[in-house]
């Protein structure tokens, strides 16, 4: 059974407090961090982060979707994140593995983030060290966007990496997954589904995570 992580990004801002208490039957909570650099939005930073905290239990899933992400790994963590994910197309390769060892530090758990034109085997010099890896299916930068079929091949990909090297490793996705694809997505290896429109554009949120969570 995979495991559902509502996207804020698709929630209300003006009212967070509430509408992340309307997806708490969810597994994960996912938080997406943009720095308008690495990506062309700017979303929420570390203050938002820490005020989530204060307000739920849920386990927080940050999504840093920003340029040299190990400058900010410490504040995150002591923020509240429970996880936190790096994309490896952010920073060279050795400050991705010091952005991973200062998650270690900080006693979070350790995700690298693929962009759609990054290989499968990018993740292969960090995978031993990874609790998961996020595999996008869109462009990162904003909600909403198509699934991107292509996306099932590096998903299959990463999957057979992580059998091989790292089984305890999760395999989270994120963008565009949904009721009419959720199948495909988790026979291709994911055990983590990012929902953002799926769960909040929904009428009844829960009931939403419920179908998603149901699927085989």
């Amino acid at each position: 059974m995979a495991k559902i992580a509502p996207s804020i990004l698709s929630a209300d801002f003006c009212n967070l407090e509430q509408d992340i208490r309307r997806v708490s039957a969810a597994d994960w909570l996912h938080v997406d961090v943009m720095d308008g650099m690495f990506v062309p939005n700017i979303t929420i930073g570390v203050p938002v982060v820490q005020s989530i905290r204060k307000h739920t239990n849920m386990f927080l899933d940050v999504h840093l979707m920003i340029d040299k992400p190990v400058r900010y790994i410490e504040q995150f963590a002591k923020a509240g994140a429970d996880l936190l994910s790096v994309h490896l197309e952010a920073d060279h390769p050795a400050r991705i593995a010091d952005a991973l060892r200062a998650m270690e530090a900080s006693g979070v758990k350790r995700a690298a983030a693929l962009r759609p034109i990054t290989s499968a085997r990018a993740v292969l010099p960090y995978i031993e060290q990874l609790d998961m890896v996020l595999v996008m299916t869109v462009e990162p930068g904003f909600g909403g966007q198509k699934f991107m079929e292509s996306q099932l091949d590096t998903i299959r990909e990463v999957r057979a990496l992580i059998d091989r090297y790292n089984p305890a490793c999760e395999l989270e996705v994120d963008g565009g997954v949904g009721p009419a694809n959720a199948k495909t997505v988790i026979e291709a290896g994911a055990t983590v589904l990012v929902a953002g429109s799926a769960v909040y554009g929904a009428e009844e949120p829960e009931k939403a995570i419920e179908s998603l969570r149901k699927v085989r």
